[in-house]
This record gives C-alpha cells, structure tokens and sequence, in this order.
C-alpha cells in the first residue's frame, strides 16, 4: 500500500449527516460528502494486512484493499475499473448495504475499521460524474435468449452479465418501472431513484430490453415464455410477507411496512397522491419489527408529519459493542442506530403485542402488549416466555407491519412446475442455480430467502455465469471476482 502507516496516522471519519430538523421536511438523500483529501487519507487507512479479510466478508469477493491504495494515491479511474471488476452497482451497495466488508476489517479488531462503504459510493460517484461508466455493449452475439423475471438487483446484475455475454436478454417487470425493492421499498432519503435511473439507462444502451408492467404468470402466460426463450432466470424476489396472527389485525389502520413503503415512493415519484397514501400525519405510529424496514418505516413516518413514532422488537436489545461468541470475523449482532432512529422514535426490545383495539367502526386505536425474556437451553431453539404483570395499553391509529418475508410466490413455480425448499423457496442449488426443469434458474431472495442487496447482486452474477455455461457449454464469466470478459 502507499501509505503504510496510515492506519496510525488516521482515525476513521464518515460523511456527517444534515440537521434532523432540516431533513425530514424532504425526501432527498441528506448526507455531506467528505473533501477527496479526506477519502484519500480514509484509503490510506487501510494497512496492507498480510491476509486481508475485508474481501471475503464480502459476497461479491471486492478487491477492497486495491481500490482503497487508488483512492489514497488519486487515481478514481482506476479504482472505479477495480471496483466494477466485482460488482454491477456500487452505487446501490455503496447507499444501502450494511457493510459486512467492514466487520471483517483487520484494522477493526482494535480499532475502527477503514471506511470500506463510503469509499466505494464515492469512487462510482466520481466515476459516474467523470462519465466514466459508459455502456459496453458486446461486440458479438450468441443468437441465443434469456427472460430474467423480475428486476430487482438480482436480475439486474444477471441481465447485464448475460448481456455482455453476447446474449439477447429481455427482463420481465411486473410493476410500472423498473427497481424492484431497490425502487419501491427503499426510501428516496436513503437512495433517490435517479440512481436507478441512470443505471438501467446503461444497460438499455447495451441491449438490455426491459418491459415493465408485465407479471410473468399472470398477463405474461408462463409457458408461451418457456417456449420462447432459451433459457429463463427466476429473480422475483421473497415478497410473500409475514403477518401476525392476534385479534384486531384485520382493523383499519395495521398495515404492512412494504404496503405502506410503497404507496410513499409513488408519491415521492409523483404517480401518486398525498390523499391516496397510508399517511402518518397527526397519528401515534407504532412499527413493529426492529430491522432495516422498520428503521424506513420510522423514517417515512417522521416525514410524514406523525404525532409519535414507537418501534417494537420481539428480541432482546443487542449488545452495543461485538458479543464474544461472535468473534471477528463474524458478523457480529450489535445494537444498530440508524439515521432514522436520530430523527426521533422510542425504541423497545423485549416486547410482544399481543392485540389490536379498534373502535366501533373498524379505526385502529391502541395496541395490547407483553414484556417477554428468550429462555436459552443447550441443544433446544430460545423459548420465548411471557412475564406476567407486565401487560401494557398503547395508543396507536397506525401500526405497521415489519416483520420480514417468509418466502416467494408459489405462481412461478406452479406454472413452470418447480419444486420449493420447506421455506417456501425456489429450489435451486448454489452449485449450478438450476433448478428440477431443465433450462430454468433461480437466484437471489427468491431462491435463498430476505437477504442482503450485495447477496441478491452476487447471486445474479453466479447465476449468469451457469446460465452462460448452460447456453454454450462454457462461461467466460466470473463465478466470485476477476473481470467480466465478454465471449469473443
């Protein structure tokens, strides 16, 4: 590395983040960039470690402790070729991924760790400002199609993978624009869709062919698809969602988070009214689930102009700093705060709701809950044990949903006849991405279950690679990391 005592000379800086109070009267992005002397002397704390491990707490496998050197030495260029090698969208991941990459920082074991997120986002975003990230079309075709069903990062990274791969591939959206979750379920103030935009505007310049409100099963006949393409990519995604079975939860007023998330997008996008949306304004807001969407839903709810803000979580509160049965390496379960959390909520762990009040006509009005302790035996899963006496009434005219997914939609395996894992999954195996009929894939949520966007886009890009193979009987397409090499 070019600077080798950098680690000593440094400590860690983040980008600052807007004033609460200014930033939750908008939904654009609100951090402050750092100066580019500031990220150079950022990618000078990376210590050229004997065996880096930042890589490999990676999914995607990024050539971190490279393009960390050319950001310290000022060579962008470079570092934005290093940085695409392994991965299609920095962009997103460099917005919204929680950064296992970090976790798994040498430097972290006693010290902060290198600040792996924030250099990425901005090596891309000078690329994209310098008009570096061009479309590269491939200089031949194969002749042979490929479907991708569903658009999300998943299918996005496949779709340009293939492509590049000399392949004719055509991605099957069911809603109005193309995103998925990255668009629909992710709030502008965490990525303006914009972002998006400009990407996919890229892929169409290579050849990607998008076509939107178009759901696969349902006003796209699946068979009439499978006889069409030569092979099909499966990336719709776990959007089943988990409910919670107690009285009152069919009131008015308990939503679930991505309903909720949704319908705001399309408001911020302006497809949809302020009057049409579930709105938080002038309501006691109660988010049950204490995870990334809930930490969204409490964000979106300030905005809205919410008289209280409240979050529930079923487990315990984690620990602040790494429990030590999680030892680096490992992703480490610590308590998170994030920058919704700043703007204002009460948070609770430990906590179990138990019933919805309404009045008499069907209006949300309070909440029942319980205080619970996790009951842990050597051999045997947590039990989870209610304490008594500690039942507690909650106002509330809106509660939503955050509880996570519990797999995907069975139409696609229904109509091409695939067989599902006991979580309700595409069955589809890492080793190859195929699945029990011959010419179809699966990656991404919708074969692994809710995960990580640097998962969803490692995924896509493993698959492409076997779909590659699968089409023309080898692939020049990376499997982890090296460089996308389109068939020649």
């Amino acid at each position: 590395m070019g600077k080798i005592t950098g680690f000593l000379e440094y400590e860690r800086q983040d980008e600052t983040y807007e004033a609460p109070e200014k930033r939750i009267k908008n939904y654009k992005e609100f951090t402050i960039p750092l100066e580019e002397q500031e990220l150079k002397a950022q990618g000078a704390r990376c210590m050229d470690c004997g065996i880096p491990f930042c890589h490999s707490g990676c999914p995607l496998g990024n050539l971190i402790p490279d393009f960390n050197d050319y950001v310290y030495k000022g060579n962008w260029k470079e570092a934005a070729k290093i940085l695409h090698k392994t991965n299609n969208f920095p962009e997103f991941t460099g917005r919204l991924c929680p950064a296992p990459c970090e976790e798994a920082c040498v430097l972290g074991i006693n010290e902060d760790p290198v600040t792996i997120e924030n250099i990425e986002k901005n090596i891309v975003e000078t690329a994209f400002k310098e008009g570096w990230i061009t479309a590269q079309p491939p200089k031949v075709r194969t002749k042979k199609t490929v479907a991708v069903i569903g658009s999300g990062p998943a299918g996005l990274a496949a779709a340009q993978q293939l492509n590049r791969a000399g392949h004719y591939v055509v991605v099957y959206e069911r809603d109005s624009k193309v995103g998925g979750l990255l668009r629909y379920g992710i709030p502008d103030f965490k990525m303006e869709k914009h972002i998006i935009d400009r990407r996919v505007k890229v892929l169409e310049e290579e050849g990607v062919i998008f076509k939107t409100n178009s759901h696969v099963g349902i006003d796209v006949d699946a068979s009439k698809l499978k006889e069409e393409f030569d092979a099909i990519l499966l990336c719709g995604g776990a959007t089943v969602r988990r409910h919670i079975p107690i009285p009152g939860a069919d009131l008015k007023g308990v939503h679930q988070a991505m309903e909720f998330l949704k319908l705001n997008n399309e408001y911020v996008d302006g497809v949809a009214d302020f009057e049409n949306i579930i709105s938080a304004e002038g309501k006691n807001v109660i988010v049950i689930g204490g995870g990334d969407t809930g930490s969204d839903c409490i964000g979106t709810s300030n905005r809205h102009g919410a008289k209280s803000v409240t979050n529930f979580e079923i487990l315990s509160k984690p620990p602040e700093g790494r429990p030590a049965h999680q030892p680096w390496p490992y992703w480490p379960m610590k308590l998170k705060t994030t920058s919704s959390h700043q703007e204002g909520v009460e948070r609770f762990f430990s906590i179990s709701t138990k019933e919805f009040i309404g009045d008499k006509k069907g209006n949300l009005k309070g909440l029942k809950t319980v205080e619970v302790e996790w009951l842990f035996k050597e051999g045997e899963r947590p039990q989870l044990k209610e304490i008594p006496g500690t039942e507690k009434t909650w106002d509330c005219e809106l509660a939503l949903l955050a509880l996570g997914f519990t797999g995907s939609e069975k139409t696609l395996a229904e109509q091409f006849g695939l067989k599902m894992d006991f979580r309700t999954n595409i069955e589809a195996s890492t080793k190859d991405y195929a699945t029990n009929v011959s010419g179809i894939f699966a990656a991404g949520d919708m074969r692994r279950g809710q995960s990580l966007i640097v998962w969803a886009i490692s995924e896509g890009r493993q698959a492409a690679h076997h779909v590659d193979a699968y089409l023309m009987g080898e692939s020049n397409l990376p499997l982890k990391d090296g460089f996308d090499l389109p068939r020649v």
